[in-house]
């Protein structure tokens, strides 16, 4: 039976971090046992967080899903528009106010921006993800096992390059394949499945003949070729470009390369999208480094180190159970960034929470960024690899936000807003919201009933709050609620969840984009053109040759993950509302297989961010008296 935490709201409303240290923590074996789960299912990481083993998904396979809710939201402004804090609010509405089972899916989120500008995204105002530390810290390790990881094929690559540069194919396969103390060699499991992609049905080694034994030994990685780079969880600008190999004993193995931050990885956009561990062990496996000189790919498993990355995974590909301030049981797992990743959590959380709620109940997944991005590619993608049917969209609007789209002054993050965005102003408002109808067609594009949640912000007025309304439902919208969760919780967004009930039983007619049957260039023109509502596709001499080399390589049915610009509709930030007559440039693709997409490079996408002049890590400290973590917002 679940009991709601109840809320002691204060007005003005305190730090986010306040008022998530004076909250009231259920034992998470109570959050577990609420959810249904069994003792068995789950691994304590102290009182306050546990994992969730997937083996919860065979014990409830028989029960059906509840309902599955994309929180999406229009173009934000460089500040964000509270999509997370929305999230949290409505699961708060649902489950302590209207008496419904429910369970929010959420990302973790990585501490470069938690220590850099934009601060945590565990929600916030009394609509957070509790504890708020853990939860924008190191949770259950997650992010660091993925560190681990990436940096341990990354150490591969250049190892068997080096060895590659300095031995003889006969001695590569000698040292690849050692006598035992009786002097029998052997193939490990990972070496056996080279020799089957290399067409060779051989499985001893004293049995291949001079030529397989050099075509297994000898990967003979192009330099040029190679994707992969290191990562670290920090905003690290200066490790963009660096050069290595430097080493006294390394001479004649330097190159360039970088380091990308963790999230931006490839096995974190795996981790999101896998659907067991003997998924995510072949999709690390397959992952492609970069080619031979011969134009082959190569994988992680050529590397020899497939296996060991699913052992270091192993543990992370579990859930995280989290609450929220009024004790609603929360999923906290992955989180691939949405600019040049997917921008969704785990599939394996939502399977298991559409399991625990059962047909009655409703599970609240985020999207990252706008619906151009983190929405397209939770249909695209996500539910491509879930096989999960989505019953409605949330699509969260600012006052904020559409004044800008409307041709509003510059927002900066860290500087004052300009009046325009604290008084009433209908005609700069109504201009704007082409911006948010343009986002409600394209998620009804795809079958899909939408509600608009419009965050409450103190300044807005209640003649913009129903200008919002009129327009959200002539464009098409199921309805249009404000929310004042930021400031009530559960409370202020009542009425958005009966909102989200309603049009959970509309019926749908969910639908994919494009098939993966289409070419390359024909699934990136059809994203552009109908999701962006650009005019063309410009493909740049290097996306033309890596068009040809992944159709050349078998790639060209994965579906496609834009990177671009979370700030316009469009390729360019500084096109705001719903810009029409663009060309959208495409310079370059490149192949996360083991993920299981493409991502075309849509202009300049950075994939480790800078810090700021004065990051937010001044303002992080701990109380010496209580122990307790003070500045984090």
């Amino acid at each position: 039976m679940f009991t709601p935490t109840p809320l002691n709201l204060k007005m003005p409303v305190p730090s986010d971090i306040e008022i998530a240290q004076e909250a009231t923590l259920k034992p998470i074996t109570q959050i577990a046992e609420e959810l249904g789960l069994l003792p068995e299912e789950i691994e304590f990481y102290g009182k306050y967080k546990a994992k969730v083993h997937l083996a919860v998904r065979e014990r409830l396979a028989a029960r059906p899903n509840g309902k599955y809710i994309d929180v999406t939201a229009i173009t934000p402004t460089p500040l964000g528009e509270g999509k997370s804090t929305t999230t949290v609010g409505l699961s708060q509405a649902l489950g302590a106010h209207l008496g419904q089972k429910v369970v929010t899916c959420i990302r973790q989120p990585s501490q470069g921006p938690t220590f850099g500008i934009k601060g945590g995204a565990a929600g916030g105002g009394y609509s957070q993800i509790i504890p708020m530390e853990d939860f924008n810290l190191h949770l259950t390790g997650d992010i660091h096992a993925i560190t681990a990881a990436n940096n341990l094929l990354a150490a591969a690559i250049d190892t068997r390059m080096f060895h590659e540069a300095r031995q003889s194919d006969d001695a590569l396969f000698r040292r690849l394949c050692p006598p035992d103390k009786t002097g029998k060699r052997t193939f490990s499991p990972v070496m056996l499945k080279r020799l089957k992609k290399l067409g060779i049905d051989k499985t001893d080694p004293d049995e291949l003949t001079e030529a397989e034994a050099s075509r297994f030994a000898r990967l003979d990685i192009d330099p040029d070729s190679i994707t992969w780079r290191r990562v670290v969880d920090t905003n690290d600008r200066m490790l963009r470009g660096i050069i290595i190999g430097q080493g006294p004993q390394e001479k004649g193995a330097e190159r360039e390369t970088g380091y990308d931050i963790t999230v931006a990885s490839e096995i974190m956009a795996i981790l999101a999208l896998t659907t067991s561990l003997e998924d995510m062990r072949e999709r690390l496996g397959a992952m492609v480094i970069g080619t031979s000189r011969a134009g082959d790919a190569v994988t992680a498993d050529d590397l020899g180190v497939g296996g060991a990355l699913t052992v270091l995974m192993k543990d992370a590909i579990m859930p995280n159970l989290m609450q929220t301030l009024e004790g609603t049981p929360a999923f906290v797992h992955a989180g691939p960034f949405a600019n040049i990743a997917h921008g969704n959590s785990s599939i394996v959380a939502d399977q298991i929470a559409l399991k625990l709620v059962g047909p009655d109940g409703y599970v609240l997944t985020e999207s990252g960024f706008g619906a151009d991005i983190g929405m397209e590619k939770f249909f695209n993608i996500k539910c491509r690899y879930s096989g999960l049917i989505p019953d409605a969209v949330v699509l969260v609007a600012t006052i904020r936000a559409l004044k800008m789209h409307g041709g509003g002054p510059k927002v900066t993050a860290g500087q004052p807003l300009d009046h325009a965005y604290t008084e009433e102003n209908l005609e700069l408002l109504e201009k704007g919201c082409v911006n948010m109808v343009v986002h409600i067609q394209n998620a009804m594009r795809f079958g899909i009933p939408v509600v608009v949640a419009i965050n409450r912000f103190k300044d807005d007025t209640p003649a913009e709050i129903e200008l919002v309304r009129k327009v959200a439902i002539a464009a098409g919208a199921e309805d249009a609620v404000m929310s004042n969760h930021w400031t009530e919780g559960g409370k202020g967004a009542v009425e958005l969840g009966k909102a989200v009930m309603a049009a959970c039983e509309k019926p749908g007619d969910f639908k994919f984009l494009y098939p993966l049957e289409m070419s390359i260039k024909e699934k990136i023109e059809t994203i552009a053109k109908e999701i962006y509502g650009a005019d063309s596709v410009e493909f740049l001499p290097e996306a033309e040759k890596k068009i040809e080399t992944y159709t050349r390589l078998g790639f060209a049915k994965l579906p496609i993950c834009m990177a671009k610009t979370h700030l316009s509709l469009s390729h360019d930030p500084a096109l705001k509302g719903a810009p029409k007559g663009f060309v959208v440039p495409i310079r370059d693709i490149r192949a996360s297989v083991g993920a299981g997409f493409l991502y075309p490079l849509v202009g300049q996408m950075s994939t480790m961010p800078g810090l700021p002049t004065r990051p937010v890590y001044y303002d992080v400290d701990i109380d010496l008296e209580t122990g307790r973590v003070v500045g984090l917002f």
